[in-house]
């Protein structure tokens, strides 16, 4: 059945089942009029809450990282204050504008002859230092360190001019250029600037460019734990980076064959874990998850755990390796599961049992006999992102139709809440059942929409590939084409 947990062995730790949650809109930013064109550098292609949630960042397809900040809890608030406050106190968070910047700009590879794309791939935030934030982006081939602050910007209006000597033993002081004077003798007298006002000004400045590292395109880049190192992960290798070095890095994973003949599945996705700075996982196109321990080898060439669900030889097809390939995964935030994604399915994962998911929830399944039709205008290839609440009882993720879907992890729940990204996010399942698509004619709007399972109908065109959740708060974040959308639950 669409939108169901499976569960698993009862081995795995699940989450206990949780009571529903009434997801409700809460903001909205960049979004268009009805007719307006969306131009494609305008489209949002990362999101990514900092480990507080007091900011968000999203990258878009023209190179731009824009900032919010939280605006409806101040950690420096008191209880006596906010009760003395005029105003009502928010019951979920608030965000506002806060800057943006150019992180990328379109380059051209002049010994492969290949045009570099400005569009950020990934964004991830570093930790906090004197009041100013620190983020990594990237598009294809390169990865920048940007430091955000405040500036106090001094403002001077006027020169004060001392006149208390203007007449010197009795002979009157002469002014000369620039506004100075002269006092008989040949002494001029000094005219002081005077700060009149100070603005505060946010800066963002490229403090390090991580390039020339990376053959292929670069699909993820992670933090880690320890404060001072990330990594970046291309389709066949891995590298380790130091923040503070930007002209070298350690290659961890190599996955490149001598033959690339022989090349049978690459680098899909990469994390560190949460709290053990040793530790990390990749997926692969073949719909594997590779647990990796630094401490046993400088070049990770062996897994130290791997976990993968196989097909029965009766239920391959031509597609089956396509939709297995995982497009992201997540470790929680305790560390002891890795959400992951492939094209039809979300499948949490505990990192003690590698026999199987604790669970699988079934996305979209009614595509599933219009594969053909995915193929052949590249839907099939589609990579959506997924996520996790901070308490780590849901997951989400995308489908078309600018539509996600919120599932809970508890063992034997079966919790499904499908949301839009619209102002009236439970729309959809307030409609009727649509009529069946006989009489459409064979054309493109045919290739891309559809009936779902629900008889609502869908779109290929438009896809929620984005999205994140705060890591304290039942909120979303999904990007739907240019503009930014935020539920609360």
């Amino acid at each position: 059945m669409n939108g169901t947990a499976t569960p698993e062995p009862t081995e795995a730790s699940a989450p206990t089942p949780q009571p529903p949650l009434d997801w409700r809109f809460s903001q909205v930013f960049g979004e268009r009029g009805a007719g307006e064109d969306v131009q494609d550098v305008d489209i949002i292609s990362a999101i990514e809450f900092n480990k507080t949630g007091h900011h968000l960042a999203t990258g878009d397809r023209g190179g731009r990282v824009v900032l919010f900040e939280r605006t409806d809890a101040k950690d420096h608030v008191s209880r006596k204050e906010a009760e003395k406050a005029d105003y009502s106190i928010s019951r979920h968070p608030e965000f506002r504008y806060k800057t943006e910047f150019q992180s990328h700009e379109p380059e051209f590879d002049y010994l492969k002859s290949l045009e570099i794309e400005e569009k950020i791939n990934k964004i991830k935030w570093c930790q906090e230092t004197n009041g100013a934030s620190f983020l990594l982006s990237t598009n294809d081939k390169t990865i920048k360190f940007w430091k955000v602050q405040e500036k106090k910007v001094k403002k001077i209006c006027e020169m004060n001019m001392n006149t208390s000597n203007a007449h010197v033993n009795g002979g009157p002081s002469t002014h000369v250029p620039n506004g100075g004077i002269l006092k008989p003798g040949g002494l001029a007298l000094l005219r002081m600037p005077v700060v009149t006002s100070q603005e505060t000004s946010l800066a963002a400045n490229c403090r390090r460019v991580y390039a020339h590292a990376h053959d292929y395109h670069i699909n993820s880049i992670s933090n880690n734990s320890d404060g001072e190192t990330f990594i970046s992960a291309d389709d066949l290798r891995i590298n380790l980076w130091n923040l503070e070095i930007s002209n070298q890095s350690f290659n961890i994973v190599d996955v490149k064959p001598t033959n690339m003949e022989d090349l049978t599945e690459v680098i899909t996705s990469a994390e560190f874990h949460p709290s053990h700075c040793n530790t990390l996982a990749y997926s692969s196109s073949k719909g594997s998850i590779r647990l990796v321990d630094l401490r046993q080898s400088a070049l990770c060439d062996t897994h130290s755990k791997l976990f993968e669900q196989h097909e029965s030889a009766g239920s391959r097809s031509f597609f089956t390796e396509i939709i297995a390939s995982i497009s992201d995964i997540k470790f929680s935030m305790d560390g002891r599961h890795i959400l992951s994604r492939d094209y039809m399915t979300l499948k949490l994962w505990d990192v003690n049992m590698d026999s199987g998911p604790v669970a699988t929830f079934q996305v979209h399944e009614y595509l599933r006999p219009k594969l053909c039709d995915l193929y052949e205008n590249d839907s099939i290839f589609d990579k959506f992102e997924c996520c996790q609440s901070g308490d780590g009882l849901r997951v989400a993720t995308g489908s078309y139709s600018n539509i996600f879907r919120v599932f809970n992890c508890g063992a034997g729940d079966s919790e499904v809440t499908t949301l839009e990204a619209t102002r009236n996010p439970t729309r959809r399942q307030a409609q009727n059942p649509a009529r069946p698509v006989r009489s459409m004619t064979r054309n493109v709007r045919r290739e891309n929409t559809g009936i779902d399972a629900n008889g609502n109908s869908y779109d290929l065109s438009t896809k929620l590939l984005h999205l994140a959740w705060h890591p304290a708060e039942n909120l979303i974040a999904c990007a739907a084409a240019n503009s930014l959308y935020m539920y609360y639950g």
